[in-house]
C-alpha cells in the first residue's frame, strides 16, 4: 500500500528567493531521484493561527519499506540538511494514502 510523507515548515524571513530557487532546483529533482512522487505543495499566504505552517506538501512512495530507505539514506539527508537553511519548525509524518486533501 502506498505510503505519503506529509512535511511543513516555515520559511526563513528574508530567504525566499533562495528558499523557492531551491525547490526548483535540487528539492523537487532530489526527492524525485529518490523516488519520492511529488503530490502537492501549498503555500500559506496569510493565516489568522500563528500556528499554521507557511509550506504544506506531499509525496507518495510505493510503500512503508520503500519509505524507511528513502529516510533512511544519506542522499534525503543531504536534501534535509540543505532545506534546514531556509527554512524553521519542520515537522514531517507518514500516513496511508487514502486519497485527497490528507492531514
Amino acid at each position: 500500500m502506498s505510503v505519503k510523507l506529509l512535511m511543513n515548515w516555515d520559511i526563513k524571513p528574508g530567504r525566499d528567493q533562495e528558499y523557492f530557487e531551491f525547490m526548483v532546483r535540487e528539492w523537487v529533482p532530489g526527492i524525485q531521484k529518490l523516488n519520492l512522487q511529488p503530490t502537492g505543495s501549498w503555500y500559506t499566504v496569510y493565516s489568522r493561527s500563528k500556528e499554521a505552517p507557511q509550506i504544506m506538501t506531499e509525496a507518495i512512495a510505493k510503500d512503508l519499506g520503500v519509505m524507511r530507505q528513502i529516510l533512511d539514506s544519506d542522499d534525503w539527508q543531504g536534501l534535509y540538511e540543505k532545506l534546514q537553511q531556509y527554512v524553521h519548525n519542520y515537522g514531517q509524518k507518514i500516513i496511508h494514502v487514502t486519497g485527497g486533501f490528507q492531514l
